[in-house]
């Protein structure tokens, strides 16, 4: 359990850096992002080992129903990181989608495990999501919603999130976790 809790506070601390200690990210100039970079990808390994070795402790049993309800909000959180990156009509609709997927992720996964590890890891990003959205507000209160595209790119971005998310079944039932009720 501590190498989880150690993960998930480098991975909050990486992400902090440039909002907690601005003068110091940017003495860093361009090797800044690399660092960030490098201590992300350590944080996330150490979360994934972190996760797997710790011993399983239920908290409480999670209904057989909440999985369906997990599949949809997870079809979401593909759909809301897409947005991050659309030139759609939906551009700018959110101003934090991948924060937003980040919590409606967490929020599903916690629906599901109701194990400490569990409880740990997705709260702990749940947290995560919520201060890095107060944060970035705080720092940028002034948010310019960027023009429009073509709405043909909006049913690129549905199909692209039903895809990731079939993709991402098949990852979980090669790992041997079916998100599907049996």
């Amino acid at each position: 359990m501590i190498l989880l809790i150690l993960g998930l506070l480098l991975w909050t601390q990486a992400h902090f850096f440039k909002r907690l200690a601005p003068a110091r990210h940017a003495a860093l100039g361009d090797r800044s992002k690399k660092i960030v970079a490098v201590l992300v990808i350590i944080s996330v390994v150490v979360m994934i080992f972190g996760y797997r070795m710790a011993e399983f402790i239920p908290v409480w049993t999670p209904p057989a129903f909440l999985t369906g309800l997990n599949n949809l909000m997870m079809l979401a959180v593909f759909f809301l990181i897409g947005m991050s990156a659309t030139t759609g009509r939906l551009k700018g609709r959110l101003r934090h989608p991948m924060l937003s997927a980040v919590k409606v992720w967490a929020v599903a996964h916690l629906l599901v495990n109701g194990d400490l590890a569990s409880i740990i890891l997705f709260g702990g990003m749940l947290a995560w999501a919520i201060a890095a959205v107060i944060l970035i507000n705080r720092a940028e209160p002034e948010y310019v919603r960027p023009a429009p595209g073509p709405a043909s790119k909006d049913i690129i971005l549905v199909v692209m999130a039903v895809l990731t998310f079939v993709i991402a079944a098949l990852i979980h039932i090669a790992l041997g976790v079916s998100p599907f009720p049996s």
